[in-house]
């Protein structure tokens, strides 16, 4: 009678040969206690080595690497995890931080890509610092669209089709160009006494408090192609337009024509822009465009070197010519003058 070594070393009764891991070490199915595995190997390991002289010396030898190959797969998480697939097993899927669904699960449920896509989608985009669906993307397993109304699941956003969307003009003429371009963003139209804009990922909270601010109106993002962002800013944003946005005071008649979810009468708004210049700069930091927060900073310097060089020079040819000899203090004015001067650009010009 042939020797089976699987039943009469190991006492495991009849049925498929080889047996599956967990039954070759004597453990139950889907084991997940690493000790646990780790200590019926060493027990099993002890006895099989019994056999290994004389005649068994050759079935000895091949049973202790089979052990150990089953032991040292089902300490490692990542190998378990597929061995255990392959054997039929469920897991939960993985979630995102708040508790959606991944991009690689939606797409594998769509049968866009399979679930043995799934580590290889995962693998090329952590090497290259991509999402999901970018990864997706550019290794041709799906469209840019899909793969974004797979991304907006995860990210608990709605998915716009700008091919099919048109924005209010009024609420594009709030954004500069150098905005949108810089964030890859396009503000669509109020709703529900809320701002839309449409990006191509999640927007940082510092870019939200900027609209929040410009609109004086909550922010709801919505996902879109990233393609379609760029088309849209193309169109919407050509060179030498809507380069400077239009500021709209809180009491013209400009936001609750907004919040109505109708146009801004531009008529209405071009009054608004003369005020603002024979004013002065009343438009905060936040809502300056890049090239005008530049010149505000240059300006903000040189009213610091010519309060400095101003002071020292009243010092030099009034204090110490005329007041040095009573009081003998030399460089009184700077002392006062140049925090002041710094203050107010820092506390005031700059904000």
């Amino acid at each position: 009678m042939a020797l089976d070594v699987y039943k009469d070393w190991l006492g495991i009764p009849d049925g498929p040969r080889p047996p599956d891991h967990y039954t070759l070490l004597r453990l139950v199915q889907f084991e997940d206690n690493a000790e646990k595995v780790r200590a019926n190997y060493r027990k099993l390991n002890g006895h099989v080595r019994k056999y290994a002289s004389g005649q068994y010396s050759m079935p000895s030898q091949e049973l202790l690497n089979e052990l150990a190959k089953a032991m040292l797969l089902l300490t490692d998480p990542e190998r378990k995890r597929e061995y255990d697939e392959s054997q039929g097993r469920e897991f939960p899927e993985e979630r995102s931080r708040s508790g959606n669904r991944m991009t690689e699960n939606v797409l594998a449920e769509q049968g866009t890509i399979t679930k043995q896509q799934i580590k290889e989608v995962k693998e090329f985009a952590d090497k290259r610092g991509l999402t999901v669906r970018d990864a997706a993307v550019q290794m041709k397993l799906t469209d840019v669209e899909t793969a974004t109304r797979a991304f907006a699941v995860e990210l608990g956003l709605s998915y716009v089709d700008l091919s099919e969307t048109i924005p209010d003009d009024s609420v594009l003429d709030r954004v500069a160009r150098a905005s949108v371009r810089r964030n890859s963003i396009i503000p669509l139209f109020v709703d529900d006494d809320c701002i839309l804009v449409a990006c191509a990922d999640e927007i940082s909270h510092e870019l939200e408090q900027e609209l929040r601010l410009t609109f004086d109106l909550p922010v709801r993002p919505v996902l879109a192609a990233p393609p379609a962002i760029n088309q849209a800013i193309s169109r919407y944003y050509p060179p030498g337009t809507r380069e400077t946005p239009v500021v709209v005071r809180k009491e013209s008649q400009a936001a609750p024509e907004l919040k109505k979810g109708k146009k801004a009468d531009k008529a209405a708004n071009q009054p608004a822009a003369p005020q603002k210049a024979a004013a002065g700069p009343h438009r905060y930091w936040s809502q300056l465009t890049p090239d005008e927060q530049a010149s505000r900073k240059q300006m903000g310097y040189l009213i610091m070197c010519w309060g400095t060089i101003g002071s020292v020079i009243l010092d030099q040819l009034v204090v110490f010519k005329f007041i040095w000899p009573t009081f003998p203090f030399f460089f009184l004015l700077p002392i006062f003058v140049v925090p002041a001067v710094v203050l107010y650009v820092k506390t005031a010009y700059w904000k």
